[in-house]
C-alpha cells in the first residue's frame, strides 16, 4: 500500500480517535469530578460524612474500575444502541469510553483532593465558609495540580480503550491497525498507527505534566492559593473597624 492510499485512512481514523477520546474525555472529567469530591467529604472525618453514600458510591467506582473495557463495551452494547441508536462506529464507542472514564477518574480525583492540607480547611471553616465554599475555594483549586496530571492519566488511558473499542468496529486507529495491519497484513501501516499512538500520547503527557508543573509553581500546594490569601487579608481588616468602631 502506497502512502497515497495511507493518507486518507490514516486521516479518518485519527479525526474518529480524536473524536472518541475528546468527547468521552470531557464526559469522564464532568462526571468523575464531583464523584471523587463527593467520596472524600463522605468519608470518615469528612465534612459531609455519610457511611451509607460513601460505602455505596465507592463500590459503584470499583465495579466500574475493575471491569475490562472490552467486557464492558458488550455489557452495554443495548445501552449504548439505545443512546445513539447503534453499536458500531465512533459515536458508539463514546458511550462505554465515557462509562468506563468516569470511575477511571473519580479515584484519581479521590486521591488528588485528599493530599490537600487540612489546615486550608480549617482557616476556611474559621471564617464561616461553608462546605461548597471549601470544595470551590481550597479542595478544587489546591489540587489543580494533581487534578491536571489526574486529567492527563485519564486521556491517555481512554486512548488505549479507543484501540481496543477498534477491534469491535469502534472506528478510529485502532479499527485501522486491526482491519489493514492484521487482517489484510499490512504491517507498514501498522507500524504507522503505532508511531502515531505514540507521539499523540508522548505530546499528551508533555503537555499534562507542563500544565501541572506552572500549576504549581504560581501556587498550588507551595502555599495557599489566591482566594484563600484573600480571605485571610480580610479578617484582620474586619478586626481593625471594630476596634475604631
Amino acid at each position: 500500500m502506497t502512502w497515497s492510499e495511507m493518507q486518507p485512512l490514516l486521516e479518518q481514523a485519527c479525526t474518529e480517535t480524536l473524536v472518541m477520546v475528546g468527547w468521552s474525555t470531557l464526559i469522564a472529567v464532568v462526571l468523575g469530578l464531583p464523584i471523587g469530591v463527593l467520596l472524600v467529604l463522605t468519608d470518615k472525618g469528612g465534612l459531609l460524612q455519610n457511611t451509607v453514600v460513601n460505602k455505596v458510591t465507592g463500590q459503584i467506582v470499583n465495579v466500574g474500575r475493575s471491569m475490562p473495557f472490552i467486557i464492558l463495551m458488550v455489557a452495554l452494547m443495548n445501552f449504548t444502541r439505545w443512546v445513539t441508536g447503534t453499536t458500531i462506529g465512533s459515536e458508539a464507542a463514546i458511550v462505554p469510553l465515557a462509562i468506563g472514564g468516569i470511575p477511571f477518574f473519580a479515584r484519581l480525583v479521590e486521591t488528588a483532593v485528599r493530599e490537600v492540607d487540612h489546615g486550608l480547611v480549617e482557616a476556611v471553616q474559621s471564617m464561616g465558609g461553608n462546605t461548597w465554599t471549601i470544595v470551590r475555594k481550597v479542595l478544587v483549586p489546591e489540587a489543580l495540580p494533581s487534578l491536571i496530571a489526574s486529567a492527563t492519566t485519564t486521556v491517555i488511558a481512554l486512548i488505549g480503550y479507543s484501540a481496543m473499542a477498534g477491534t469491535v468496529g469502534g472506528g478510529g486507529l485502532g479499527d485501522l491497525a486491526v482491519r489493514y495491519g492484521y487482517q489484510r497484513f499490512e504491517t507498514g501501516l501498522m507500524w504507522i498507527t503505532v508511531a502515531i499512538l505514540a507521539v499523540v500520547i508522548s505530546l499528551i503527557q508533555f503537555a499534562g505534566d507542563h500544565a501541572a508543573r506552572s500549576l504549581h509553581r504560581r501556587g498550588g500546594r507551595s502555599g495557599p492559593g489566591p482566594r484563600l490569601r484573600l480571605l485571610r487579608a480580610k479578617e484582620p481588616a474586619a478586626a481593625d473597624i471594630s476596634k475604631v468602631a
